[in-house]
C-alpha cells in the first residue's frame, strides 16, 4: 500500500498524467452539470425570484470556497511531497492538523454565515423580493458548509496521494444524490416536506453529508494507509508550524482564484455599458468559456499533485517531463475544444440564447476573438501548477495580477472609445499572451526550485529519507 501511495513517482509519465487528469476533468464537468440542473429546478419551477436568490447565495459560497481553496491546495501539495519522500507519518500529521484546522474554520464560517447572511445579502444589494428566499436558501447552505468543506478536503488529500479515481466515484454519488433529492424536497414528494428553495439547499446538505460519511467508511474498510487509526488520533492536535504553512502558502493560492473572479466582474461592468444584447451574449459566451477552460484547470491540478510527489522524491528530471507533457496535453485538449466550438458555435451558443436573437451574432463574434486565448492562458495555469508544487506561490499571483488586472481591464477601458466592444474582446488574448510569456520566463529563469513547502528540518529529513530509499 505504501508503494501505491508513491505511484506518481514511478512508471511512464505520459500515461500516468493522462489517466490522472481525466477523472479530475470529468469531475469538473459533473460539478458544472450539477449546478446547471439545480438552477433548472429552481428557475423553471420556483421562478425568476428564486433563481435570483440562489444566484446571490452562490456568489457568497463561491467566495467562501475560494478562500478555503488555498488551504486545500497547500495541504495537498505538502502531503504529496511527504509521500514522494516516503514519509507517511509526516503526511498523516499534515492530514490530522489540516482536518482539525479546516473543521474549525468550516464550523466558524457556518455559524457566522447563519447569523449574518441577511446582512451579507443586503451588502450585495440583493433585490428585496428575493431576500426571504435567499436567506432561507443560504442558511441551509451554511449548515452544510462543514460537510462540504471536509468532503472536498478528503478528496483533495486522495488526489495528492495519487488517487484521482476514488474522488470521482464519490463525486458521482454526491452529484447523483443532489440532483435526485432536489425535486423531492422542493416539491415535497412522498413523505418529504415541501420546502421550496430551502429544499434545494437541504438536498445539497444531505448529498454532501452522506457522501462524506460513505467515503470515510469506504477508506477505513479498504484500510487506506492515510487514515488515522488507534494510537494516531493524537495527530488531530493542531501542529502550528503546519497551520502556518497552510495559511502562508494557502492565502496566495486563494488570492489567485479571487483575482480571476475579480477580473471577470470588472469585465462584466464594462460589457453592461453596451446594452442588454451584448450583456446576454457575454453571459452565453462565458458559459461556453467555462467548459473550454476545464481541461486547463484539470491538468493544472494533476501536474501539481504529480510534481509535488516527484519534488519530494527529488526526481527533478521527472518534474521537467511532467511539465512538458502537461503543456502538450493542455494544447491538444483545449485546442481541440476551441476548434469544436468554432465549428458548432451557433448551435452551442444557441442553447443559451433565443432563436434569431441579435445576441447570437455578438456572441459568435466575441467567441471567435476570445476563445483561442484560453489555449495560451491554460499553459500559464499548467506552469503555475508545477511551480506551486514546490511552494512558489507569490510569483503566479503577481503574474495574474499584472496580466488580468494590470493589462486586461485597463486595455479594454482605454480603447473602448475607438474600438468599442472589441476593445473588451481583444483584451483577453492580450492578457493571455502576457501571462504565458511571464509564466515561461519565471519557470525557466525564476528561483522557484529553491522554494519549499516543508520546514528546513523536515526538508533535510525528507532528502535523507529519499536518498535511503533511492
Amino acid at each position: 500500500m505504501q508503494k501505491n501511495l508513491r505511484a506518481l513517482t514511478e512508471g511512464p509519465i505520459a500515461s500516468r498524467l493522462l489517466l490522472f487528469t481525466l477523472p479530475i476533468l470529468v469531475g469538473n464537468i459533473l460539478q458544472s452539470l450539477n449546478a446547471t440542473v439545480n438552477s433548472f429546478w429552481i428557475g423553471h419551477y420556483l421562478g425568476e425570484t428564486a433563481l435570483a436568490a440562489s444566484s446571490n447565495a452562490a456568489i457568497v459560497m463561491f467566495l467562501v470556497m475560494g478562500a478555503m481553496f488555498g488551504a486545500f491546495m497547500a495541504a495537498t501539495i505538502l502531503i504529496g511531497q511527504y509521500l514522494g519522500a516516503g514519509r507517511l507519518h509526516d503526511a498523516k500529521q499534515v492530514i490530522g492538523t489540516a482536518t482539525s484546522f479546516v473543521t474549525v474554520l468550516a464550523v466558524g464560517l457556518g455559524v457566522i454565515g447563519w447569523v449574518f447572511c441577511a446582512s451579507l445579502l443586503h451588502l450585495m444589494q440583493t433585490p428585496e423580493a428575493a431576500m426571504p428566499l435567499a436567506i432561507a436558501y443560504m442558511r441551509v447552505i451554511f449548515l452544510s458548509l462543514p460537510f462540504m468543506i471536509l468532503y472536498i478536503f478528503a478528496t483533495s488529500v486522495l488526489r495528492g496521494a495519487g488517487d484521482a479515481r476514488t474522488p470521482l466515484y464519490f463525486l458521482c454519488l454526491s452529484v447523483g444524490l443532489d440532483i435526485g433529492l432536489n425535486p423531492v424536497f422542493i416539491f415535497g414528494l412522498g413523505p418529504a416536506p415541501r420546502l421550496g428553495i430551502a429544499g434545494s439547499a437541504l438536498a445539497t446538505l444531505l448529498a454532501q453529508a452522506i457522501s462524506l460519511f460513505v467515503l470515510i467508511v469506504f477508506l477505513y474498510r479498504r484500510k487506506n494507509p492515510l487514515m488515522l487509526h488507534k494510537g494516531e488520533f493524537g495527530l488531530l492536535r493542531m501542529d502550528w508550524s503546519i497551520v502556518r504553512t497552510l495559511v502562508v502558502k494557502g492565502i496566495p493560492m486563494a488570492m489567485q482564484m479571487m483575482v480571476m473572479s475579480l477580473s471577470m466582474v470588472l469585465m462584466i461592468s464594462l460589457v453592461n455599458g453596451f446594452g442588454i444584447d451584448t450583456t446576454a451574449a457575454f453571459g452565453a459566451a462565458t458559459q461556453v468559456w467555462n467548459y473550454i477552460q476545464m481541461p486547463a484547470f484539470a491538468i493544472s491540478m494533476a501536474v501539481s499533485s504529480m510534481a509535488a510527489q516527484n519534488i519530494g522524491a527529488r526526481l527533478w528530471d521527472r518534474v521537467a517531463a511532467i511539465t512538458r507533457l502537461g503543456v502538450v496535453y493542455q494544447l491538444l485538449l483545449t485546442g481541440a475544444l476551441v476548434c469544436l466550438i468554432e465549428v458548432i458555435g451557433p448551435s452551442f451558443l444557441g442553447l443559451f440564447l433565443p432563436d434569431r436573437s441579435p445576441s447570437l451574432a455578438i456572441a459568435l463574434h466575441m467567441n471567435t476573438i476570445v476563445a483561442w486565448s484560453f489555449i495560451f492562458f491554460g499553459i500559464s495555469l499548467v506552469l503555475f501548477g508545477v511551480v506551486r508544487a514546490n511552494g512558489a506561490v507569490i510569483a503566479p499571483l503577481l503574474i495574474l495580477v499584472l496580466s488580468l488586472l494590470g493589462l486586461r481591464f485597463p486595455m479594454a477601458w482605454l480603447l473602448m472609445d475607438s474600438w468599442h466592444a472589441d476593445a473588451i474582446w481583444w483584451s483577453f488574448p492580450a492578457s493571455s499572451a502576457l501571462s504565458v510569456i511571464l509564466a515561461f520566463i519565471y519557470y525557466n529563469f525564476g528561483r522557484w526550485r529553491e522554494a519549499r513547502m516543508m520546514t528546513p528540518q523536515a526538508a533535510a529529513a525528507a532528502v535523507a529519507a529519499s536518498t535511503e530509499l533511492g
